[in-house]
C-alpha cells in the first residue's frame, strides 16, 4: 500500500514542475503575491487602528529600543535616534508655542540634504502638521506657486537661500506666510533665526493629544512633481501612503543593520520615503550626502560601510562612465533601490561593480499602483501577472502620441495593447488604490483621471507614462507623454521653461521639448524659437537669462531657429515631429545652436560638433 505522504509529496513535486514548465516564473509570482498580501495587511492593520500606528510611532519605538544607535551620518557628524527624537520635540514645541502653528496646518521646508530635514519631519508629525517638501532649485514664481498651492503657513529654510527668499519675501508677508531660518543668526531683515530657541526648548516627549485628530487619510506630506501646467504640483501623501512607501525597502529585503546611502535630494519621494522612511521603519542608519558626487560616491560607500544605495538611472550611468580602478569592487553594497536605469547601464554596473541586487521600482509619487522588479530581470520595472491584477487593477492602453490622447474604439472605450506593444499605463482608482490628487486647483487632479475607460463610470489614474509588457509579463518603461520629459533624474515641464524664456526681447514664440542624446538617460531640453522681426538670435543673452532663472537640468541644451512654429487646430504647439528630427544638422536645415558651457553662450551646432556628441566625446 502506498504511503500517503509519499503520494502527497509526489503530487506537490509534479505541481511544482508543471508550474515551472508552463510559466518559468509561476512560483516566483505566487510567493511575490503572498508577500504583497502580507505587506499590505501589515500596513492596513497599522494605520486603521484607533489611534493609528504611523511612521512616527514606528520611529519612537526604535528610539526606545536603541536610543544611541546612529540614525544619520553626515560628513563627520553622527546623530543617534535619541538625538533626532529630542531635537524634533524641541522644534515641535517652538512651532506650537512661539510660532502659533496648529494641528493640520502646513509647514514648507526649503532645505538641502541636512540632518535638520529629519528632525523637522518628525517634529511636524508630533504636532499633526503636514510637511511640504519644496525643490530648492525653484525660484520666484514657481516658489510662490508651490507655497500657495499647499497653503503653507510657515517656511523653514537656511541662510544658504538668502537671495531666493528675499526675492519673494514681500509677497510671502502679504500672504501671511511666516519665514524662519534654521540658524543662530539671520542675515535678512524680517526673517527670524529659530535655531537658538529650538536648542533652549524642552526636549521632553510631547503628549499624543497634540496629534489627536490624525487618521489614516490625514495629509502627512506634499511632494512636488512637475506637470504639464508648467508649475509645480503638490502631490498629497496620506499617512497610509507614507507608511506603505516607507515599508517598501523592508519588503524588498532591507535589514536593521543596513547602512543606507542617500545622495538624492530629500524633496524626492525615493530619497525621503524609501530612503529615510525605510530607515525609520526598519531601525537602520542612513548616510546623507548634500549632493551626489561621482568622484566621492564609492569613497563614501567604503568610509561608512554602506550596504544599500538609492539611485536614479542617470546617477548609475555617471558611475559607469568614470575611469575603471582596481578598487571598483572594494565595497559592501549588496542592494540598490531606485528607478530609471537603462538596460545597458544595468549590465555594465553589475559587470564592473559586482553582484549587487538591483531592485528597479516604478510608480508616480501621486500614483495609486506601483511595481518593483524582484526577479533581477535587466531593464524591467516590474512584472505583470494575474495574481497581482487581483489586487491592483491596471492596464496598458493604446495611445496616440501625436494627438496626445488615448485611442478609443467605436464604443468609446479604451483599447488594451497586445504584448510587446507600447501604450499608456493606467490604474483603476478604488478604495484599496485611491488617488489623492494634488493640493490647490482641483482641475489639476481631474486632468490625471481617465473616465469611462472600459465601462461607463469607471475611473483610472493616468500615469502619463508609456510602458510595454513583453510576452513573459515583464514591464518596461518607454517614455513620458505630453509636455514633460526627464533629464538628470528630474522631471522638466516644458511649459514652465517656455514661460521663462518667452519674455526675452528677441523671442516671438518658443516651443520647448525633450530630445534623446546618445549615451544619456531620458531626454535633454531643446527649444525651437521663432524670432521677432528685426531681431537676431543672441546666444549669450539666452544663456545668462536661462542660467539665472532655471535649474541647470531644465536649461535647454539645443536651440533651433524657425520661421514659424507649427500648431494644431486648437492652438497647441506640435512637438512630436520636432522630437523625431532631434538636433542633427544633416536632417535639419534650420539654424541650430548648442549650449557651450565653457563659452557661456549658445554656439552654432556644426556637423563636427554633432559627431562629437553622437560619439559621446562631448559631455552634456
Amino acid at each position: 500500500m502506498l504511503d500517503v505522504s509519499v503520494v502527497v509529496s509526489g503530487i506537490l513535486i509534479l505541481l511544482y514542475h508543471l508550474g515551472k514548465f508552463y510559466s518559468p516564473y509561476f512560483w516566483q509570482d505566487v510567493v511575490a503575491f503572498f508577500r504583497i498580501v502580507k505587506f499590505g495587511y501589515k500596513c492596513h492593520r497599522c494605520v486603521y487602528r484607533k489611534p493609528p500606528i504611523t511612521l512616527l510611532d514606528l520611529f519612537l519605538a526604535k528610539v526606545q529600543k536603541h536610543p544611541e544607535k546612529p540614525l544619520v551620518l553626515f560628513g563627520d557628524e553622527t546623530y543617534s535616534y535619541r538625538d533626532i527624537d529630542r531635537r524634533s520635540s524641541q522644534l515641535a514645541r517652538v512651532l506650537r508655542d512661539h510660532v502659533g502653528l496648529e494641528e493640520g496646518e502646513t509647514v514648507a521646508v526649503f532645505l538641502k540634504n541636512v540632518p535638520a530635514y529629519l528632525w523637522v519631519w518628525m517634529g511636524l508629525e508630533k504636532i499633526g502638521s503636514a510637511m511640504a517638501c519644496i525643490n530648492y532649485n525653484i525660484r520666484a514664481k514657481s516658489l510662490l506657486h508651490a507655497l500657495s498651492s499647499c497653503k503653507a503657513k510657515v517656511l523653514l529654510t537656511t541662510p544658504d537661500f538668502k537671495a531666493a527668499i528675499e526675492d519673494v519675501l514681500p509677497t510671502l508677508k502679504n500672504e501671511g506666510v511666516q519665514v524662519f531660518f534654521l540658524s543662530e543668526d539671520s542675515p535678512t531683515e524680517g526673517v527670524e533665526a529659530l535655531l537658538g530657541q529650538i536648542q533652549s526648548s524642552s526636549a521632553e516627549p510631547l503628549p499624543i493629544s497634540f496629534r489627536a485628530n490624525i487618521t489614516a487619510e490625514s495629509t502627512s506630506l506634499y511632494i512636488f512633481t512637475s506637470g504639464t501646467t508648467g508649475l509645480p504640483k503638490a502631490a498629497i501623501l496620506s499617512q497610509r501612503k507614507m507608511l506603505i512607501a516607507s515599508n517598501l525597502s523592508g519588503h524588498l529585503g532591507a535589514r536593521p543593520k543596513d547602512i543606507v546611502y542617500i545622495p538624492l535630494p530629500l524633496y524626492h519621494s525615493v530619497a525621503l520615503l524609501v530612503g529615510v522612511g525605510g530607515c525609520l521603519e526598519a531601525g537602520s542608519t542612513c548616510v546623507l550626502r548634500p549632493k551626489f558626487s561621482v568622484s566621492e560616491f564609492w569613497n563614501d560607500c567604503r568610509r561608512y560601510r554602506v550596504s544599500l544605495i538609492l539611485y536614479v538611472g542617470e546617477m548609475m550611468r555617471y558611475l559607469c562612465n568614470v575611469k575603471k580602478t582596481d578598487s571598483d569592487r572594494d565595497h559592501c553594497v549588496r542592494m540598490a533601490i531606485g528607478n530609471g536605469m537603462r538596460a545597458d547601464v544595468w549590465k555594465e554596473f553589475l559587470h564592473r561593480f559586482g553582484p549587487v541586487q538591483i531592485y528597479e521600482i516604478y510608480g508616480a509619487t501621486e500614483g495609486n499602483v506601483g511595481f518593483f522588479n524582484t526577479t533581477g530581470k535587466v531593464g524591467a520595472v516590474g512584472r505583470s501577472h494575474f495574481l497581482y491584477k487581483k489586487l491592483a487593477k491596471y492596464e496598458i492602453i493604446k495611445y496616440d502620441v501625436d494627438k496626445d490622447e488615448p485611442v478609443r474604439g467605436k464604443n468609446g472605450h479604451c483599447i488594451p495593447v497586445t504584448p510587446g506593444e507600447t501604450g499608456l499605463f493606467v490604474s483603476k482608482i478604488t478604495g484599496l488604490a485611491p488617488f489623492y490628487g494634488y493640493a490647490g486647483d482641483r482641475q489639476k487632479s481631474e486632468k490625471k483621471i481617465l473616465r469611462d475607460v472600459f465601462t461607463k463610470g469607471d475611473c483610472y489614474f493616468n500615469s502619463g507614462d508609456l510602458l510595454m509588457e513583453d510576452q513573459e509579463g515583464f514591464l518596461y518603461f518607454k517614455d513620458r507623454v505630453g509636455d514633460t520629459f526627464r533629464w538628470k533624474g528630474e522631471n522638466v515641464a516644458t511649459t514652465e521653461v517656455e514661460n521663462i524664456l518667452a519674455p526675452l526681447r528677441f523671442i516671438q514664440e518658443v516651443n520647448v521639448y525633450g530630445v534623446p542624446v546618445p549615451g544619456h538617460e531620458g531626454k535633454t531640453g531643446m527649444a525651437a524659437i521663432c524670432l521677432k522681426k528685426g531681431h537676431s538670435f543672441d546666444g549669450q543673452k539666452l544663456y545668462a537669462h536661462a542660467k539665472d532663472l532655471l535649474p541647470a537640468y531644465a536649461i535647454p541644451r539645443f536651440v533651433r531657429i524657425q520661421d514659424t512654429l507649427e500648431i494644431t487646430g486648437t492652438f497647441k504647439q506640435i512637438k512630436s515631429q520636432l522630437v523625431k528630427e532631434g538636433f542633427d544638422p544633416a536632417v535639419i536645415s534650420d539654424p541650430l545652436f548648442f549650449l557651450d558651457d565653457s563659452e557661456e553662450c549658445y554656439m552654432p551646432l556644426t556637423p563636427q560638433i554633432f559627431s562629437t556628441i553622437a560619439e559621446r566625446k562631448l559631455k552634456l
